[in-house]
């Protein structure tokens, strides 16, 4: 469902971009080219800050975002998700937050107030806030971070996380063009 939010802005999709039609977009929000966005997922552009502005919400090309993701921002602060990027299953990304190209986020994941770096991998069921996660860092699952001196020992990302980050982005690029087609048979 797409919706306008109560300042009167509207998503805008890209044509190539896939939007499950239970996932809710609402208002200021920019989908770029061939997005895979997931049953259930929601996500609302929807605040403003104390002057009535909001920044928008950005996925950016060949992203995912998985099945009962859910995007939203404080106060109308910038949510930026990079290009290449996942995040998967019942993920929570709540803004102000940018998270770079060609990251993982793992299922069930929390993002709160934080920048993640390019090529970074956080396993499932971590919770990342306050803090500035370097290029290509690896979050082990279950891991717990709230300033950037708990990341002093988070280990850097293998070569082998990166192949499985990348793995899932070519599946859900595959999705995209997959849903596009039966789109058009109905």
């Amino acid at each position: 469902m797409i919706r306008k939010n109560p300042s009167g802005d509207i998503p805008v999709i890209h044509e190539s971009a896939y939007v499950d039609s239970t996932a809710i977009l609402c208002g200021k929000i920019i989908v770029e080219e061939n997005v895979f966005i997931g049953p259930y997922a929601v996500i609302r552009a929807d605040e403003v800050d104390e002057s009535g502005e909001m920044e928008p919400i950005i996925i950016g090309a060949n992203s995912n975002i998985q099945d009962g993701v859910v995007i939203h921002s404080k106060a109308g602060g910038l949510v930026q998700i990079g290009t290449n990027t996942s995040i998967a299953h019942r993920s929570i990304v709540h803004g102000p937050c940018i998270v770079g190209e060609n990251v993982f986020i793992g299922f069930n994941s929390v993002l709160f107030d934080c920048k993640v770096g390019n090529g970074s991998v956080v396993r499932h069921n971590s919770v990342i806030e306050h803090c500035e996660v370097p290029e290509n860092f690896h979050i082990p699952s279950t891991t717990n971070i709230h300033s950037n001196k708990d990341l002093v020992n988070v280990p850097q990302i293998t070569p082998q996380m990166s192949d499985f980050s990348e793995s899932v982005i070519r599946a859900n690029q595959e999705l995209v063009k997959g849903y596009k087609k039966l789109k058009n048979e109905f």
